[in-house]
């Protein structure tokens, strides 16, 4: 198992433990911090929406066109740290990873 900090939409940290091999997705839409993640994973409907912190955002896997097209459609984008959270991989490189849970839109 891995750590992750996540921030649930109250603002609130928790520290949790991940495992990896999962989307972070999977392991979000396991807690009760607003991960709907209604698609189920098929990027295409931004409920899994995430703001990664600043010194992790270069440490991901580059973005992929659809995950873009979709991201920039929502009214609380950032061009900086927005992902969907279903397109990002939870591996042992990212023990420590920190991420918001974006407001509901």
């Amino acid at each position: 198992m891995a750590q992750m900090t996540v921030v649930d939409r109250d603002g609130k940290e928790h520290s949790i433990e991940a495992k990896p091999g999962l989307k972070l997705m999977e392991i979000l839409r396991e807690l009760d911090y607003g991960v709907a993640a209604i698609c189920g994973g098929l990027c295409s409907c931004a409920t899994c929406h995430i703001f990664v912190d600043d010194s992790w955002v270069q440490r991901l896997p580059k973005q992929q066109s659809d995950e873009s097209d979709l991201l920039r459609e929502l009214s609380d984008f950032r061009p900086t740290s927005s992902r969907l959270s279903c397109q990002v991989d939870f591996t042992e490189a990212l023990n420590g990873l920190k991420v918001t849970v974006a407001p509901d839109s």
